[in-house]
């Protein structure tokens, strides 16, 4: 098998050829169609997150079909098209765990993080967390749900049932989320870096109802704001962007320091709210909740060989949508 490795934080991916691994009891493993490239894999690459497995192939967004199985998993499963997360293992007996908060676990395993991920051809993964996915379906539009989808689902469903949804940071995460949120027939209102004015551009697209720099104050006081971009700065802006009892929301698993601030901007019973990973019962409701909505995916496709040009694009801001890798 192909595979994207990285040796050494701060370092290049190298390409290298690995033999195959045989799934143990529980497992399945993959050919891989299609992996979207999330910025968790940048925190990853770059060193924002700790402790790492390395050598590591990241990749947590990856769509593929099931070549063999372990013992104890069903031989039906061969054949099909399944989707793997960031959240690939649970112990199933920590108290979040057995309080139906397993993305809380206290000792998980996260795909492309601390177990090898699908910047490859073929990946192992656990059998009880891959989900299946349309047949018929295009791979590389499917692969970004995986996480992008899974988080701001999450996010979106911490940010309550308001009507008017800030989102802070248009990018993978929040192009998903948008959509979901009209089909609720909510409005959305889209935050970006100053200056870009494509994202902006593409939030009007998807029938944003403002769409402005994070500088910016909304026309209207917001019900909720999700933040994706990892800025900790955002924090007391969007606080002043939301009315009274409204909610912000941070979507990501890294941001930077949240500077100081009055007290007067959470006064008021705003609640300042973080998400973390996802659970099996998060996948199952949005994949569902996505192809009811008829979400559609933007992306720019590049070679398994070109992961390290997809990190760069997204890391400089250059993507609108998400970055997919294909073997």
């Amino acid at each position: 098998m192909r595979a994207m490795v990285l040796e050494e934080i701060g370092k290049p991916l190298v390409a290298v050829e690995r033999p195959l691994s045989d799934p143990l009891a529980g497992q399945i493993r993959l050919r891989v169609e299609a992996c979207a490239v999330c910025r968790t894999d940048l925190h990853v690459v770059d060193g924002d997150l700790p402790q790492p497995k390395l050598p590591l192939v990241p990749g947590h967004e990856i769509v593929g079909v099931v070549e063999a199985v372990g013992a104890g998993v069903d031989q039906a499963r061969i054949g099909r098209r399944v989707g793997v997360p960031w959240l690939g293992h649970t112990c199933g007996t920590c108290f979040y765990c057995r309080s139906e908060a397993e993305n809380l676990c206290d000792a998980p395993l996260f795909t492309g993080y601390t177990r090898d991920g699908g910047f490859a051809t073929n990946v192992v993964a656990d059998a009880d967390y891959a989900f299946d996915l349309d047949p018929a379906g295009d791979p590389v539009a499917l692969a970004p749900l995986l996480c992008a989808g899974l988080i701001g689902w999450r996010s979106l469903k911490r940010a309550g049932e308001g009507r008017r949804i800030g989102l802070y940071g248009f990018g993978a995460a929040a192009h998903i989320i948008a959509q979901i949120c009209t089909w609720q027939e909510r409005e959305v209102y889209a935050f970006t870096r100053p200056g870009d004015t494509a994202a902006q551009r593409f939030a009007r697209e998807l029938s944003a109802a403002w769409a402005g720099t994070s500088d910016e104050s909304p026309p209207e006081l917001l019900d909720a704001a999700i933040i994706f971009a990892p800025v900790g700065a955002l924090v007391p802006r969007a606080l002043q962007a939301v009315r009274k009892g409204g909610r912000v929301v941070c979507g990501g698993i890294h941001m930077s320091d949240i500077p100081a601030m009055p007290y007067q901007l959470i006064w008021g019973e705003r609640e300042l709210l973080s998400v973390a990973n996802l659970t099996r019962q998060d996948a199952r409701e949005f994949l569902e909740i996505a192809a009811r909505a008829g979400v559609h995916t933007r992306t720019c496709v590049y070679p398994l060989e070109e992961a390290n040009a997809a990190l760069d694009d997204l890391r400089n801001g250059r993507l609108n949508g998400a970055a997919v890798l294909m073997p």
